[in-house]
């Protein structure tokens, strides 16, 4: 078949045949492969950051599961150490002393102060650690 009486081509002629046109000299690179070395350290790079940013990731995570354990075992410590307390005072109360006795004063005051201590010593490392 001859180009140049070609139906559909309005500007060929018999005397002028069809011009193709001329292909990028970049097209012609990245479909022949001659960047795929930078595509390749592109994509190592990439790997790389996203490798670390993992790594990252991991370490935050098992900073804030070990601050997570770290506080419920100062919670536990805590309710271990006022448990006793409160039950003085309560026991004090209910067995019909007076709130003027000496006995239940002083299981009061304990009951009042030494949370009041370990509430502060906790407020004071946290402080510490954050700054």
């Amino acid at each position: 078949m001859n180009t140049a009486s070609h139906p559909a081509d309005p500007a060929a002629t018999p005397e002028t045949p069809l011009r193709e046109p001329k292909p990028s000299p970049e097209l012609l690179s990245a479909l022949s492969g001659r960047e795929a070395s930078r595509d390749q350290a592109a994509a190592y790079r990439t790997r790389r950051v996203v490798l670390s940013s993992l790594g990252v990731i991991k370490e935050q995570k098992q900073s804030r599961s070990r601050a997570r354990g770290v506080a419920l075992a100062i919670t536990v410590v805590v309710f271990a150490l006022i448990a006793p307390l409160v039950w003085e005072a309560t026991d004090s109360l209910i067995a019909g002393e007076h709130l003027g006795d000496m006995g239940s004063q002083l299981s009061l005051w304990a009951c009042f102060l030494c949370p009041t201590l370990l509430g502060a010593a906790l407020v004071a490392g946290w402080w510490r650690n954050r700054s």
